[in-house]
């Protein structure tokens, strides 16, 4: 159960999927939320990480405001500082890599950035993104291995590497010490 006093989200989040029509399979796949935890949250019996709550925001092609049953407040500052406390992360189910989620909201899916951090032997694997999207990593931190199909180009601090995330991609770092990057993510 949900702990007293936590928005309960969940039926923000099935109004929405309701109204388009989607069902908690085309949620799961939109978003990446398994099935099983979807059902959860929209009963009720669970509240959502932030970076959950923002997957599924994006996927619903909504605000995140809206799945918290809140209003943005307006009008919006000129100078927004988000705290580091406030920045959402992912990390890939073995913990080895961390995405530290840079860019606001209102840009998924058109331009986003992240710093990543990946650990000694850790990888960031990465299916396609749509057509014609390019991703743009600066190491400022140690040296990785970017792949993509057969090519595989080993990239150190103070590079930048450019290349095509329409197809799968991963991001290796193959050495004994911590590798830290800028990503941006441009869709077209």
């Amino acid at each position: 159960m949900a702990e007293a006093g936590t928005p309960q989200i969940g039926p923000f989040i099935l109004e929405f999927r309701k109204r388009q029509s989607m069902t908690l399979d085309m949620l799961a796949k939109a978003s990446g939320v398994s099935r099983s935890m979807l059902s959860q949250i929209e009963r009720g019996q669970t509240n959502p990480t932030l970076a959950t709550v923002w997957a599924l925001a994006k996927a619903l092609k909504v605000d995140v405001s809206e799945l918290i049953g809140s209003k943005p407040a307006e009008p919006r500052p000129l100078l927004e500082v988000a705290s580091a406390s406030f920045t959402p992360e992912i990390r890939t189910e073995d913990g080895t890599c961390i995405l530290r989620i840079l860019s606001p909201a209102d840009r998924v899916g058109s331009l986003e950035w992240y710093e990543v951090i990946i650990e000694p032997n850790g990888a960031l694997i990465s299916a396609p993104h749509g057509r014609g999207t390019r991703e743009h990593l600066t190491i400022l931190e140690g040296t990785v291995t970017i792949v993509l199909d057969t090519e595989r180009t080993q990239v150190s601090k103070g590079e930048t590497a450019r290349y095509p995330a329409d197809v799968k991609h991963q991001i290796l770092n193959l050495s004994d010490a911590p590798a830290r990057a800028l990503l941006v993510v441009v869709a077209h």
